[in-house]
């Protein structure tokens, strides 16, 4: 399937923002972002459902499906902002029509939680989204971080080359090309028993937090016993693993990885739960060189 990248955001475009995920108790982080939005030159839409709540989710998930369907169908709208991760998505997969996302591509955000949606949309929609900032967690905070907002539009407006070079340990060097995909890993591993796995060469991004370092292996283990996985990750590219147990043990894991399977293995880099994050276009294609990350701004 050729791969869709959506049109680029424009001052005076509409972004909706909706709830798919957990609940949304913080009414004020979402009036914030949404006078954000407004006063840097966009129009606001929230989802119908975006207080409701059923359990710890944010409400009925036929009802999250009908606003996610709206958003897309809506051509006054351009842009798809989630609110939240926390839990919710993974019951939603599926019940998506992939073919009305294709036919109407246009930019859906989000981490966490959301990487089960954003792997699915591309895997099933051939539709590019972005690994990207939140409501509740980035634009509807007091004190925004200045480095992610200006990450955020700087990409999703501009559509340039993305060049990152890593900040952390390169635990094995080297060259791969391939689609970039990934995000939280709890997140992706909960996708197994789907059709989820790019068919191409990808360079496998991940990042998570409050997992101790047995969970972390556990779940990079379980990736790469799959065989379509083990055979298309060209190199992995580690973000932030925050509030790990014992970052020693953790080291000596990516050590681990990087001699079984022979592929680059790279961190440092902003893909987190933290303050400060990149975004990024999953789907995209990279390359990584010398411990440098290239993501083109083409398809």
């Amino acid at each position: 399937m050729n791969l869709l990248k959506p049109p680029a955001l424009r001052i005076g475009d509409t972004i909706g923002i909706i709830a798919l995920s957990g609940v949304v108790e913080d009414k004020a982080a979402v009036l914030r972002a949404s006078e954000y939005f407004k006063s840097v030159g966009f129009n606001v839409v929230l989802s119908e459902n975006i207080y409701d709540a059923k359990r710890y989710l944010a409400g009925d998930d036929d009802k999250k499906i009908s606003e996610l369907h709206r958003f897309f169908s809506d051509d006054n709208i351009n842009a798809v902002i989630c609110v939240r991760g926390g839990y919710g998505a993974i019951r939603l997969i599926n019940k998506i029509d992939y073919a009305l996302l294709r036919r109407n591509p246009k930019i859906f955000c989000g981490f966490s939680d959301v990487t089960a949606l954003s792997l699915m949309m591309l895997k099933r929609a051939g539709l590019i989204t972005y690994s990207a900032p939140m409501v509740l967690s980035d634009f509807g905070i007091e004190h925004r971080s200045e480095f992610t907002i200006s990450n955020f539009f700087s990409v999703v407006e501009n559509n340039h080359d993305i060049k990152l070079k890593n900040e952390g340990k390169i635990y094995k060097n080297g060259t791969a090309e391939g689609i970039f995909w990934g995000g939280n890993l709890a997140t992706v591993v909960s996708l197994c028993g789907q059709d989820f796995i790019p068919d191409e060469p990808f360079i496998f991004f991940a990042e998570d937090l409050n997992e101790p370092v047995y969970k972390v292996d556990k779940m990079f283990s379980q990736l790469f016993n799959i065989t379509e996985f083990r055979n298309n990750i060209s190199a992995l590219v580690l973000g932030d693993f925050l509030n790990i147990d014992n970052p020693v043990w953790l080291d000596d894991l990516f050590e681990e990885i990087a001699v079984q399977y022979d592929i680059p293995v790279i961190s440092g880099f902003k893909f987190t739960h933290g303050t400060d994050k990149l975004t990024v276009p999953i789907g995209g294609n990279a390359s990584v060189i010398d411990g440098e990350l290239l993501i083109n701004s083409r398809c």
